[in-house]
């Protein structure tokens, strides 16, 4: 059971609002955060975030319960644990075209035994109550992106793959 917020507002038929930060500057992350959204997602495919600045705005965001969603560059185990481990409550994967990328996806952002994450939160241990190693797996939000013509022939495979 995901416990994850925006997870339980969807299922109770919540509508929830997402604001996208491609401008990589903690305080206009923190303003957005003060604005009442729901969620925020730092973009760091198509923004000019770096991983460094992207920490920076997660602990401007922090400040209230925004949830932080991090939109990464690629489906890249160094970039998806990374992340991860910095402390946010989601991530989204752009090109996940077929079961198998959507296989990795769930690999590199799950510990085991539901994926193949390493161990190392280095800020995520801070940022969520309680036990984060035995709590991780059920309180994150992994998004496929779906943008291609392949991931929309290859849909119902990629919708079957568990996680998210």
């Amino acid at each position: 059971m995901n416990t994850h917020k925006l997870v339980q507002s969807w299922e109770n038929g919540t509508t929830t609002l997402n604001g996208w930060l491609a401008i990589p500057e903690a305080f206009s992350a923190e303003v957005m955060a003060h604005q009442g959204f729901d969620s925020l997602t730092i973009d760091m495919q198509h923004g000019v975030n770096d991983y460094l600045k992207t920490v920076d705005m997660l602990r401007a965001i922090n400040t209230t319960s925004t949830q932080t969603l991090v939109r990464v560059p690629w489906l890249d185990p160094a970039h998806i644990m990374k992340i991860l481990d910095a402390g946010v409550s989601g991530i989204i994967c752009p090109m996940i075209n077929n079961k198998e990328e959507a296989q990795k996806l769930v690999e590199y952002s799950y510990y085991p035994p539901m994926g193949k994450r390493s161990f190392g939160p280095i800020r995520a241990k801070f940022v969520f109550e309680g036990d984060y190693a035995k709590t991780a797996n059920d309180s994150l939000l992994i998004i496929a992106m779906i943008e291609t013509k392949e991931a929309l022939e290859n849909l119902d495979e990629i919708l079957s793959v568990e996680g998210y």
